[in-house]
């Protein structure tokens, strides 16, 4: 007896020192330290949850997946919105504000909330449960505030923001031509060079503190909605404070390495597509947004007090509502078993963040096992050198011919398009700097993107006209003067956009999005002198990319893990089963510490199937499913 009790004290001892590592691994050693884990409310509610929804869905995460490193549990868009006849995702005056202009939490759906309470007892019952409280937010200030003119608060006097022997409102601040692209009846940017413009994000992000949250979604500030203004401010606002609050931004259509350069040590999370839904195409749209995010060396680098990691966005599994509805979750996942695994495959190959967003009140055991799958979430949190793998190969299956090959010699061959598309990007970025003046024969002007224009491709032009002033708007950082519109032929009223008037999906692109001409700082531009197409609502500039889009083809990713395995993903995006393959030889090229002449022997299983491949002596190869993945763990001398 002495002697098994000896043996529970020691066990349960070096049990405690493991948990204990683990969870100083989960972020005690800096804030975002390990790709964030947690659940999302847009995918399978929308903009209209109830706090009592919420905390069903918060109490379940921690009943079931907080044991998993899911942590955080995130109120999505229009909290603050009343879920009235008349309201949804782009209505006007439904919104509920205070004094100062700042959100709050409609009383109607979140009944805690009043009282001027906030989101206080919402975030003290998720912190009861060991998780963390999030909240999502839009860029600047409410239209619906702008026209009330509210007052601005001075967190540091508690009273209204005063300078040059005045009282500051919302419309001194406010920029009303620069209202997000796809939530124009929403919010605008602010003037940060504004000591009010400054004041006032600080009030709400000091409010947000106040309140318990620990996690900000901050959106329509990416991408193609790019304000760096208010990220760099934000960010400092947040390092500022006491209590420690985790910055993500959404989304991040067309977002580029370069751009996310200039955010990424700002930040915690940072989108670099537009929206995921259970659709294959925006599946498969990751796949080149993944390549180039982690061949950037962007993939956890130094961000706001800890790290920061590029974002594929929210795991849309299980039961679901659609996207700008004002129902709740009604359906299931679209995506077919396969599909579902390849995604949470290249998510964690790529070490994005997970974030669930299905309802977890009908979480079912497939979905469970998906999110949960222990080989998944070691590779997510530990391992690295990730990258995608080039050697493999892959040739269409014969009909009836599932089984595992070996030595496959075919490679596969894909169709692969290539177009022009219009394309937004860092103005730093030296490929944008190739459009100049043309003027015709009749003294019509035009802009056009001369880079190879020697080869037998005629450039491409856009119709200059002025912009048209705004009465009594100031375009962001000077008049309209000198703005251009850029039509697509000299007599329609159509002019490139710079971001989309809807939220787009990751299969959607807004590259050269054109529409009705209007006075929006969205559809003005400055040509400068050094050859760049600058715009006035991102402060991005233009150009014209070659752009390759395949029909389908095989990819793999490559992994090390931390106690010396492989971990390699073949993913099938073709429409039929297709047999992939490759060599110990290459994977051994690329893996750091083993470059060798000698060719090592390998023995391998693969997660998916459950399937022990045994010793490897040339290659790894089996057949995959259509839209599916394989996932191999190597053990190699």
């Amino acid at each position: 007896m002495i002697l098994k009790a000896s043996f529970f004290i020691v066990f349960f001892t070096l049990f405690l020192h493991w948990e204990a590592s683990e969870t100083k691994s989960q972020g005690e050693i800096g804030q975002a330290s390990l790709p964030p884990r947690g659940w999302n409310s847009y995918d399978s509610f929308c903009w209209t949850i109830s706090e009592e929804e919420f905390l069903k869905n918060a109490e379940l995460v921690a009943l079931r997946l907080k044991a998993h490193g899911y942590q955080y549990v995130v109120v999505d868009f229009l909290w603050y919105r009343k879920k009235i006849e008349g309201a949804y995702t782009d209505s006007y005056g439904y919104d509920v504000i205070d004094e100062w202009g700042r959100m709050l939490p409609d009383p109607g759906r979140w009944p805690s909330s009043r009282g001027g309470k906030g989101f206080s007892e919402v975030a003290q019952k998720v912190h009861s449960m060991g998780l963390k409280f999030g909240i999502h937010v839009m860029r600047g200030l409410s239209k619906q505030a702008f026209n009330a003119n509210t007052l601005i608060l001075d967190t540091t006097t508690g009273k209204a923001y005063e300078e040059a022997g005045r009282q500051w409102h919302a419309q001194d601040i406010g920029i009303k031509e620069r209202a997000c692209a796809w939530m124009t009846n929403g919010f605008m940017s602010v003037n940060t060079k504004l000591g009010a413009g400054r004041a006032f994000l600080r009030s709400l992000y000091q409010q947000y503190a106040d309140w318990g949250v620990d996690f900000v979604k901050h959106d329509c500030v990416f991408g193609d909605d790019l304000d760096l203004d208010e990220i760099t401010v934000v960010s400092e606002v947040l390092n500022g404070l006491k209590r420690p609050i985790v910055y993500s931004l959404s989304p991040g259509t067309n977002a580029k390495p370069t751009m996310a350069k200039d955010i990424s040590g700002l930040v915690n999370m940072y989108r670099v597509t537009g929206d995921d839904w259970d659709d294959w195409n925006d599946v498969s749209a990751h796949f080149n947004v993944a390549r180039d995010f982690s061949a950037a060396n962007l993939v956890g680098v130094k961000g706001l007090k800890g790290k920061s990691w590029p974002d594929l966005d929210m795991l849309p599994l299980g039961w679901l509502t659609d996207a700008g509805s004002n129902l709740g979750p009604h359906r299931n996942c679209r995506l077919n078993l396969d599909e579902q695994r390849t995604q949470v495959t290249l998510w964690s190959m790529v070490r994005s963040p997970f974030i669930f967003g299905g309802d977890m009140r009908k979480l079912d055991d497939t979905t469970f096992n998906l999110l949960t799958n222990p080989t998944l979430l070691e590779i997510n949190w530990f391992s690295s050198n990730n990258m995608e793998f080039r050697y493999v190969t892959g040739s269409l299956s014969s009909p009836g011919k599932h089984g595992l090959t070996h030595n496959s010699k075919n490679e596969g061959k894909t169709s692969v398009l290539e177009t022009r598309v219009l394309a937004l990007r860092s103005c730093k970025d030296v490929k944008a700097n190739e459009w100049s003046t043309k003027v015709l024969d009749n003294d019509v002007a035009q802009l056009c993107w001369e880079e190879n224009s020697n080869n037998r491709t005629s450039p491409f032009c856009l119709y200059k006209r002025k912009a048209p002033s705004i009465e009594g708007v100031m375009v962001y950082n000077h008049q309209s003067h000198g703005k251009l519109h850029l039509l697509v032929t000299e007599r329609t009223e159509l002019c490139f956009s710079a971001s989309s008037n809807r939220k787009l999906t990751s299969k959607e692109s807004s590259r050269g999005s054109f529409s009705r001409c209007r006075s929006h700082a969205n559809q003005m531009w400055e040509l400068n002198n050094n050859g760049t197409l600058k715009n006035s609502y991102s402060g991005l500039c233009a150009s014209l990319d070659i752009v390759k889009a395949s029909s389908g083809g095989v990819r793999s990713w490559l992994a090390t893990g931390r106690r010396g395995e492989i971990y390699l993903a073949f993913f099938n995006l073709n429409n039929q089963v297709t047999d992939m393959s490759a060599k110990i030889s290459d994977i051994a090229k690329v893996i750091p510490r083993r470059r060798s002449s000698n060719v090592a022997t390998c023995t391998a299983r693969e997660v998916w199937s459950a399937t022990n491949l045994g010793a490897l002596k040339d290659s790894v190869s089996m057949s995959v499913k259509a839209h599916g993945c394989a996932l191999f763990v190597l053990h190699c001398n």
